[in-house]
C-alpha cells in the first residue's frame, strides 16, 4: 500500500482495553472456529479481523490480518472466546504491504472457510472496475460495493466503495467466494469515503519470496 496515503487515512484497527479471562479451564474448552471475517483481539488491545485461515507449505496453521494490528510476537485471542486464552501469535508484520501472518495453535483453533454468509474458496487476481466486491468485518459486518481498482498504479492495492469502520482492519475482500484482498484503511469518513486495501496477489507473492512461515499459503 502507498505508505504516504496510509498515514493520511483512518486505519481500521479499533483500540480498546478488553478484559480477558484468566482461562484456568482453557485446556478443557473446545477449539474456537476461526476464519476470514472472525474478530480477534491483538495484545489485549487492538480489535481486528482475520482475512483468511489455512495452511502453508510446511503444514502450519496460519492466518492473515492487517499489519498495523500488531507487531511480530503479538498475542492473538479469539474475540468470541476470551476464556480460551492465547490462540496464536503474530510471526511477521509487514509495514509496507500492511499485512501480518499469524501462526495459530491447532489445538485451540478449528479453521473454517465460512463466517456468517462469507465463504472463501480460493484466492484470485485483484478486483478491477466495475466489479462488485464484498467484505466481512468484525465491526460493520457484511457489506458490498464497487471496486475502483488500483487508482494510484501501485501494483499492490485496490480502492473500493466498501463500508468499513474501525475494527474491520484485515477483513477479507471477495468477489463471490474468491478472496482478492484485505481491508486496510478508509479515506475521510467511515462507510462514506473509499476503502483502500492490499491485494492478495501482492501478499502471496511476498509470503513466497520470504520463504518463511506462510510461504505456500492456501486457504481451506
Amino acid at each position: 500500500m502507498n505508505r504516504s496515503l496510509a498515514r493520511a487515512v483512518t486505519a481500521g484497527a479499533a483500540l480498546a482495553l478488553v478484559p480477558l479471562g484468566a482461562g484456568a479451564a482453557a485446556a478443557q474448552d473446545a477449539p474456537v472456529p476461526l476464519g476470514g471475517g472472525s474478530g480477534i483481539v491483538v495484545d489485549n488491545t487492538a480489535q481486528c479481523t482475520v482475512t483468511t485461515i489455512g495452511y502453508d507449505a510446511a503444514g502450519r496453521l496460519v492466518g492473515l490480518t492487517a499489519g498495523h494490528c500488531g507487531d511480530a510476537g503479538a498475542t492473538v485471542v479469539a474475540e468470541r472466546d476470551h476464556d480460551l486464552g492465547v490462540v496464536g501469535r503474530f510471526v511477521h508484520s509487514d509495514p509496507n504491504l500492511d499485512y501480518a501472518v499469524i501462526q495459530f495453535d491447532p489445538t485451540k483453533v478449528t479453521p473454517v472457510n465460512r463466517v456468517g454468509n462469507a465463504t472463501i474458496t480460493g484466492i484470485g487476481a485483484p478486483a478491477q472496475f466495475p466489479a462488485v466486491v464484498c467484505k466481512k468485518g468484525r465491526t460493520s459486518g457484511e457489506t458490498c460495493g464497487v471496486a475502483w481498482g488500483d487508482v494510484l498504479n501501485t501494483a499492490q492495492e485496490t480502492w473500493t466503495q466498501l463500508c468499513v469502520l474501525e475494527g474491520d482492519s484485515g477483513a477479507p475482500v471477495m468477489v463471490g467466494s474468491t478472496l482478492v484482498g484485505m481491508v486496510n484503511a478508509y479515506l475521510g469518513l467511515g462507510c462514506i469515503g473509499p476503502e483502500v486495501g492490499t491485494t492478495m496477489a501482492a501478499i502471496v507473492n511476498d509470503l513466497d519470496a520470504r520463504g518463511s512461515v506462510g510461504a505456500g499459503f492456501h486457504p481451506l
